[in-house]
C-alpha cells in the first residue's frame, strides 16, 4: 500500500530546495513593491532614487535565479519519484502473479505505470508549491496592514470570496480527475486487447466494429475532460472577477488615506501592487489542479499496490521423483467455482494427461499445480512439501511451465530459452524439436528474437524448450496445439518417454497424447470425473466425446 504522504516524502532532499526557491521567490515578490514604493517617494521628494532602483534590479535577478532552481529541482524530484513509483509498481505486479493481477486489464496497468505514476510523482512539488504560492497573498495582507489597517481590511474582504472559489474548485476537480483517469485506462485496456488480436480482427473483417468498441468510451473521456476544464474555467473566471474588485477596493481606500496624509504616494503604489498580488490568489487554481491530479494518480497507483502479492516460504525440496498431490483444492473466481474440492495423487516420474471439455478446469488445474494461482481452499504438495512453503528459487527450479501462447523475452532466441538460468540451451531445444528450425536461421541461437520468422508452432517449441530444464515437474497447458502433427507426435513421444525422473502434467485435447500417457485425469465442471489409463476410459462414450 502507498499513501499520498509516502509519495510526498519520497521527494526527499529536493523538497526543501523547492521550498527554499519558492520562499525566496515569494519574499522577492513581496519586497519588490516596497522597494519600488520607496523609489517613487524618493522621486516625488526630489531625492536620489538610484539605490532603490538598483535594489529592485537585484531582487529581480534573485527571483529569476531561484525560478531556475525551482524548475530544475521540481523536474529532478518528479523524475526520481516517477522512477521509484514505476519500479515499485512493476515489481509488485510481477510479485502479485498472473491470477491476482488479472483484475486489472493489461492496457489499464500500462496506463497506471506510464501515465498515472507521473501524475502521482507530482505530489511532493505540488504540496510545496501550494504552500509557497499561498505566501505572497498572505504576505500582501500583512504588509498592507503594516502600511495601513484599512487597506488590509479591503483586501481581506476580497480574499474571503477567492478562498470560497478555491475550496469548491479543489473538491470538484479531484472527482473529475479520477473519473478522467479511469476512463483513460479503460480505453487503453481495450486498445491493448485489439492490438494483440489484430490478425484475427483483420481476418474476421470486424475492423470497424472493433474500432467502435475501443472508441466507445471516447465521448465519456471527452465529457470528463470538458467537465474538468469547465471547473477550471469557472473557478478561474470567478477568481479573475474578484481580482479587479479587490484592486479597486484597495485603491479607493488608499486614495482616501492618501488625501488624509496617512500614507505616501509610494505607499499607495506599493499597496496597489500588493492588491494585485493578493487578488491573484485565483492563480492558485492551477496549483490546486496539479495537486488534484497528483492525488488521483496516487489513488490509481495505490489500487495496484494494494493487491496482495504471492508469498513464499523458506523450505527446500527433499530428494524425490516429483510426486504431485492436490488435497481438497477449490478455486473460485467471482461467483464461479473453477475447481471444486479436487483431490488427486500423481505418482512421481509419470506422464499424466489432463483432459476435458472446454471450461472443465484443465488450465486452472495446471496453474494450481505450477503455483501460478493459489487455491482458495486446500493445498498442493510436491514430494510431500506444500508449494506455498517452498522458497521461490527452489519452486521455479523444480517446476517448469509451457503454454498454448508462450510469450518469449530476451534479445535473441538463445536468451528466450535460457532466460538468465545458464542452462544447456541446445539440449533443451533438441529435446523439444526446436533445434531443427533454429539451426536453419542465419545466426542460429544468436538470431535477434524480433527478427526471427517463426510460426505459432515454432513459438510453442521454444516455449517448451524454456520449460524443459525443470528438475521435478513439467506443467504443459496445451503447449503443442499449434505444432504440426508429425512434430507433435515427436514431442509427445519425448514427453511421455522422458526418463529424467520428472513428473509431466500435460493438458491436451488430442487422444493420441492421452493414449501415450501413464495416467489420464478426466475433468468436467471443475471436478475429477475419473482417473485411469486412456484405454480403460475410452470404453466410456462420454470420455470419447471429449475428443470430438
Amino acid at each position: 500500500m502507498i499513501t499520498f504522504g509516502d509519495v510526498v516524502r519520497r521527494g526527499g532532499g529536493w523538497l526543501p530546495l523547492i521550498g527554499l526557491a519558492g520562499l525566496v521567490g515569494s519574499l522577492g515578490t513581496l519586497a519588490l513593491p516596497t522597494v519600488l514604493g520607496h523609489a517613487v517617494d524618493a522621486l516625488v521628494a526630489g531625492h536620489g532614487s538610484g539605490s532603490w532602483i538598483v535594489a529592485a534590479g537585484v531582487l529581480i535577478v534573485i527571483s529569476v535565479v531561484f525560478d531556475v532552481v525551482d524548475a530544475y529541482a521540481g523536474t529532478a524530484c518528479v523524475a526520481g519519484t516517477t522512477a521509484w513509483l514505476r519500479d515499485r509498481v512493476v515489481r509488485h505486479v510481477f510479485a502479485v502473479g498472473p491470477a491476482r493481477s488479472s483484475r486489472f486489464e493489461t492496457g489499464d496497468l500500462v496506463t497506471r505505470v506510464s501515465g498515472n505514476a507521473v501524475e502521482a510523482a507530482q505530489a511532493g512539488p505540488a504540496v510545496v508549491t501550494t504552500v509557497a504560492a499561498a505566501l505572497p497573498p498572505v504576505g500582501s495582507l500583512v504588509l498592507l496592514a503594516w502600511i495601513d489597517p484599512w487597506l488590509a481590511l479591503a483586501l481581506l474582504a476580497g480574499l474571503a470570496l477567492v478562498a470560497g472559489v478555491l475550496r469548491t474548485f479543489a473538491l470538484r476537480s479531484a472527482e473529475a480527475m479520477v473519473a478522467y483517469q479511469q476512463t483513460q485506462g479503460t480505453i487503453a485496456a481495450r486498445l491493448a486487447e485489439s492490438l494483440a488480436g489484430a490478425r484475427t480482427i483483420a481476418a474476421a473483417g470486424t475492423v470497424e466494429a472493433e474500432q467502435q468498441r475501443v472508441l466507445t468510451e471516447l465521448p465519456r473521456l471527452h465529457e470528463h475532460g470538458i467537465g474538468t476544464w469547465r471547473i477550471m474555467a469557472r473557478s478561474s473566471a470567478q477568481a479573475t472577477l474578484v481580482g479587479p474588485l479587490v484592486l479597486v477596493a484597495v485603491l479607493a481606500t488608499g486614495g482616501i488615506e492618501l488625501l488624509r496624509n496617512r500614507i505616501t504616494p509610494g505607499e499607495l503604489f506599493a499597496a496597489s501592487q500588493y492588491a494585485v498580488i493578493g487578488g491573484g490568489l485565483g492563480a492558485l487554481t492551477g496549483v490546486f489542479s496539479r495537486l488534484a491530479r497528483a492525488k488521483a494518480g496516487v489513488r490509481r497507483v495505490s489500487e495496484v499496490l494494494d493487491t496482495t502479492p504471492v508469498s513464499y516460504g523458506t523450505a527446500s525440496l527433499p530428494d524425490g521423483p516429483g510426486a504431485l498431490e492436490l488435497r481438497s483444492v477449490t478455486v473460485r473466481a467471482a461467483d464461479a467455482v473453477l475447481l471444486d474440492d479436487v483431490s488427486l495423487q500423481v505418482p512421481g516420474g509419470c506422464a499424466v494427461a489432463v483432459v476435458g471439455a472446454s471450461g472443465a478446469g484443465k488450465s486452472v488445474l495446471a496453474e494450481v499445480a505450477a503455483r501460478l494461482r493459489s487455491p482458495d481452499e486446500g493445498e498442493v504438495l510436491l514430494d510431500g512439501v506444500a508449494l506455498a512453503e517452498l522458497d521461490h528459487a527452489a519452486l521455479r527450479a523444480a517446476v517448469g511451465c509451457a503454454f498454448e501462447r508462450p510469450v518469449l523475452v530476451g534479445a535473441s532466441i538463445g536468451d528466450a530459452v535460457d532466460v538468465g538460468r545458464s542452462v544447456d540451451v541446445r539440449a533443451a531445444a533438441r529435446a523439444t524439436h526446436a533445434h531443427e528450425f533454429v539451426s536453419r536461421l542465419p545466426e542460429g541461437y544468436a538470431t535477434p528474437l524480433a527478427e526471427a520468422p517463426m510460426s505459432g508452432g515454432e513459438y510453442q517449441r521454444l516455449g517448451l524448450a524454456r520449460a524443459w530444464p525443470a528438475q521435478r515437474l513439467l506443467v504443459l497447458d496445451d503447449a503443442t496445439s499449434s505444432v504440426d502433427m508429425v512434430t507433435e507426435m515427436q514431442i509427445a513421444r519425448t514427453l511421455t518417454d522422458d526418463h529424467g525422473g520428472r513428473t509431466r502434467l500435460i493438458v491436451t485435447h488430442r487422444a493420441a497424447t492421452a493414449a501415450r500417457a501413464d495416467l489420464v485425469v478426466w475433468l468436467a465442471e471443475g471436478k475429477v470425473v475419473a482417473t485411469g489409463t486412456h484405454d480403460r476410459l475410452w470404453e466410456r462414450p462420454e470420455y470419447r466425446e471429449v475428443f470430438g
